[in-house]
Formats: C-alpha cells, sequence, structure tokens
C-alpha cells in the first residue's frame, strides 16, 4: 500500500506522455526526419528539468523517497560508451518508433504489436547479463 503513490506518478507520467503525443510514431518519425520541433521541445523540456532537479538534489533540497540525500556517482571513461550507446539506442528508437519506457505504455493504450517489442528487450538484457562480463566496459 505505501507504493501506491509511485503507482499514481506513473499512471499520471504515462497521461501526460501519451497526452504530449511523446509516443507517437508519427511524431518520431518526424522528429528523425527533422520535420517538427515537437518531440525536441519535449525532450529539451525534459533536460532543463532534469539540469534542475538535479542541482536541487546536490544542495540536498530535494531528497530521495526514503528521505535520504540522491548521489550521482562519477564514472569514468564515459564518454566512448555514452557515444557508442546512444548510437545504438537511436538506432532502437528510429526502427521500433519509441523507447523503452513508452513501450509499456502504448502497450497500454492498445499497440498490442509492442508486447513483441518488450519481450525482444527483455531478452536482449537477459542476453546481456550473460555476456556482460566479456565485453569491454
Amino acid at each position: 500500500m505505501k507504493y501506491i503513490k509511485f503507482l499514481l506518478i506513473g499512471m499520471f507520467f504515462g497521461i501526460v506522455l501519451v497526452k504530449s503525443e511523446a509516443v507517437s510514431w508519427y511524431r518520431i518519425y518526424e522528429m528523425f526526419r527533422f520535420q517538427s520541433f515537437h518531440m525536441y521541445g519535449i525532450i529539451g523540456t525534459a533536460i532543463v528539468s532534469g539540469i534542475i532537479l538535479l542541482q536541487l538534489s546536490k544542495r540536498n533540497i530535494i531528497k530521495g523517497a526514503n528521505g535520504s540525500p540522491i548521489v550521482v556517482p562519477l564514472k569514468e571513461n564515459g564518454f566512448k560508451r555514452y557515444i557508442f550507446g546512444g548510437i545504438i539506442f537511436g538506432f532502437g528508437w528510429a526502427l521500433i518508433g519509441a523507447c523503452p519506457g513508452p513501450l509499456y505504455i502504448l502497450l497500454g493504450t492498445g499497440v498490442y504489436s509492442m508486447a513483441i517489442v518488450i519481450i525482444a528487450a527483455i531478452f536482449g538484457t537477459f542476453i546481456y547479463g550473460i555476456i556482460k562480463d566479456k565485453l569491454p566496459h
């Protein structure tokens, strides 16, 4: 019962993504073809919000769900892996028409073909878990 607030926040977030058309394949298609500013505006707003919230958490104004401070660890050699990961993420996003989070929202809105993508994503995560020790990190 104490986790109901997270369920409600997730449902609210899903409604916002659907109403803002952030999960629309056509909006994503327009973005990748540089035909519309709509998605870039949403992504830019998310980046600015994230920067503000991260700065507030660094100043201990915002705390975690359990009241503890939020700590973001520094990572070494991040540039190459972020570029490579971003390229893979972008290809997947362009091919599927959705990034991982909205897959569940699309399934909930009746786009049942996303069940195949969700199963493939879970399978890919499972395979990564098996071979991660053999990959160069």
